[in-house]
């Protein structure tokens, strides 16, 4: 019973998630949504969207930004996705060791079960770390400026 629950969740957030990503226009899959995190003096930011494959399913996150410190030491930042509830391993993304910036870019397969969260590191590892920060909250895609009011 509780595997039947489950498959009918899973169906019907892939239909909804089809009929909120159906409806998007080629130039709405390149509009970038705005993200950032920060741990002691590092703080990365940047922008994130969603580029439409063939199917649903076949869809991919894009991340661009960059890692900047303005204190001593190494600070990284991090990413961390989970797959239709299944954890993948954290991955490192970039480094900067001591003042100055680093550019980041990365891709993550994304479907309509996908979370993804960045968060920076101090010394290399992943112990000593800031607070996640999701980049698959919606909207993935930004939605369109409302026009301006008549007065």
């Amino acid at each position: 019973m509780a595997h039947r629950t489950l498959k009918l969740l899973t169906v019907a957030a892939a239909a909804a998630a089809a009929a909120l990503l159906g409806g998007t226009t080629a130039s709405a899959a390149t509009t970038a949504v705005t993200w950032s995190t920060d741990h002691s003096a590092a703080t990365s930011s940047g922008t994130r969207w969603l580029e439409k494959g063939g199917s649903i399913l076949a869809s991919t996150l894009t991340v661009q930004g960059e890692l900047k410190n303005t204190g001593a030491g190494c600070f990284s930042l991090w990413s961390m996705t989970v797959h239709d509830f299944t954890p993948t391993p954290a991955r490192k993304i970039a480094t900067q060791c001591g003042p100055g910036t680093t550019p980041v870019s990365f891709k993550v397969r994304y479907a309509p079960t996908t979370t993804s969260s960045v968060y920076v590191c101090k010394d290399g590892g992943s112990q000593d770390c800031g607070q996640r920060t999701s980049i698959t909250h919606w909207p993935i895609q930004q939605p369109a400026a409302p026009a301006p009011s008549a007065r």
